[in-house]
């Protein structure tokens, strides 16, 4: 039996085989290991990544499409859904749990901010989840595998600060913050499998895309925040990897696919109180935009070609898969759109649906990220048309500290205001994602994302 050396594995989203040279301590694990690049999952988002890293499967059959889709079930659109159970393939800690019990051992993992983190078949868990009151007030918070450890870790290290995890303000102390978590546990809980989850290069990036962000000083920064994990897995004698899920890439402007089938009498809007809102059961195609990748969904098979026909209609959507060709790229599953639309490489996909400003949703000026249909990286920014938004930011909170229901509405409508975005297959290996560890080195050249799972299992002594 081999003797099962503990592995932390830290997702550094953004970083790239041309960034890896700004970061002294990770790129220190690369020149005593190896690292390569690696080829994205398509589309190359958050939660289908990393459900591909954990499985070593793709979306066709892990059925993470994309950071959200339509539940043809409830007739809903959602994005960022946290339960495990949204994972149609095993993952590694599963896989490796069993056959660890089938060979008398246990096996302990420690999965710190990763996606679908609720519920997942592991022995210690952190992930961000605010509470709900029934007023509409929302107060941020995390939660874990048990609350005497969430209660532990926010009395040692302070609150999470949520504010820097996602928003206008995302930025460093998030991954910090996480950082230290992450020491903190395998220092206490001596896990066999650590998956850390670390943000801070996903912010900048897509606010200024890679040209217009200082990426050298943002890499340093995720480099120095790393130190607390490296020391804490040299005093266990752990191995440490570094994986990103993809890197970044300029874009200049919108594609908006549901305005153009509004346009074409293919989406229908409800009219409310509250700005309008997309009637799922009412609409004969919606497109579900998720960066550079747009699932879309037709009611009726005979719609099909004549959606595709008006899609076709704008220059800046580069392909629409449909059928085989969706099998071809690894989509093919129920929770895929009956076409899945992919941008241009200097364009993204916005949601937006309202044909009026006037006419848009309440939740569309705030941070949101359940209610909208799509994502929306314009969160990432206050409205430069306000004067003084963190004081504006602030009187809100403090009216609701005060009892008052007020909404807190500092985001921009303009996407032209956003500069980087992710999401297509990168066909440049200096500007994909990557992975770095050590032991017996792959083959050299570009690995799939697919490939990291059976790497690991043998890193942990499964192969």
């Amino acid at each position: 039996m081999k003797t099962l050396q503990p592995l932390v594995l830290i997702n550094a989203v953004g970083l790239t085989p041309r960034l890896l040279k700004y970061a002294p301590k990770l790129r220190q694990i690369a020149s005593n290991g190896w690292f390569r690049p690696l080829k994205e999952s398509l589309p190359a988002v958050t939660t289908t990544c990393q459900a591909t890293i954990l499985t070593g499967k793709d979306p066709s059959v892990h059925g993470i499409v994309g950071n959200g889709w339509f539940f043809r079930d409830t007739g809903e659109v959602r994005f960022w859904q946290q339960s495990n159970q949204l994972i149609q393939a095993e993952p590694i800690y599963k896989t490796a749990k069993n056959l660890a019990k089938a060979q008398g051992r246990n096996f302990k993992c420690a999965k710190m901010f990763w996606w679908f983190n609720q519920g997942a078949d592991v022995d210690i868990s952190v992930t961000p989840k605010p509470y709900y009151g029934a007023d509409g007030n929302k107060a941020f918070g995390i939660t874990g595998s048990s609350t005497d450890l969430t209660t532990h870790l926010e009395k040692k290290l302070g609150a999470f600060p949520f504010p820097s995890f996602w928003g206008p303000m995302a930025g460093l102390p998030s991954t910090q913050w996480i950082a230290l978590a992450t020491a903190e546990v395998i220092s206490k809980e001596n896990p066999d499998l650590t998956l850390a989850y670390l943000p801070h290069l996903d912010y900048d990036p897509q606010r200024f895309g890679p040209s217009g962000s200082n990426m050298e000083k943002l890499t340093a920064e995720l480099d120095q925040a790393c130190e607390p994990i490296l020391e804490a897995a040299k005093s266990k004698g752990a191995r440490v990897w570094v994986v990103s899920e993809y890197g970044h890439c300029d874009v200049n402007g919108a594609i908006e696919p549901n305005k153009l089938l509004r346009k074409n009498g293919l989406l229908t809007c409800r009219n409310g109180p509250f700005g309008e809102t997309i009637d799922f059961f009412e609409s004969r195609a919606f497109a579900v935009c998720d960066h550079q990748l747009a699932h879309i969904y037709v009611r009726n098979a005979d719609d099909i070609p004549k959606v595709k026909d008006i899609l076709c209609q704008d220059p800046d959507i580069k392909m629409i898969l449909c059928g085989e060709e969706k099998k071809n790229m690894g989509l093919a599953h129920p929770r895929s759109g009956e076409l899945v639309a992919l941008s241009d490489s200097s364009k993204w996909f916005a949601y937006n649906y309202w044909l009026d400003e006037k006419r848009a949703p309440d939740f569309a000026r705030t941070v949101d990220i359940h209610r909208k249909p799509g994502y929306d990286p314009c969160e990432l920014f206050f409205d430069p048309r306000l004067l003084f938004p963190k004081l504006k930011v602030i009187r809100k909170l403090l009216g609701k500290k005060l009892g008052f229901r007020t909404l807190m509405d500092v985001i921009p409508l303009d996407h032209s205001i956003v500069r980087g975005s992710h999401g297509l297959v990168s066909t440049n290996d200096e500007d994909c994602a990557l992975l770095v560890g050590n032991g017996p080195a792959p083959l050299p050249g570009k690995l799939a994302m697919t490939q990291v799972h059976p790497l690991l299992m043998e890193a942990l002594g499964f192969a």
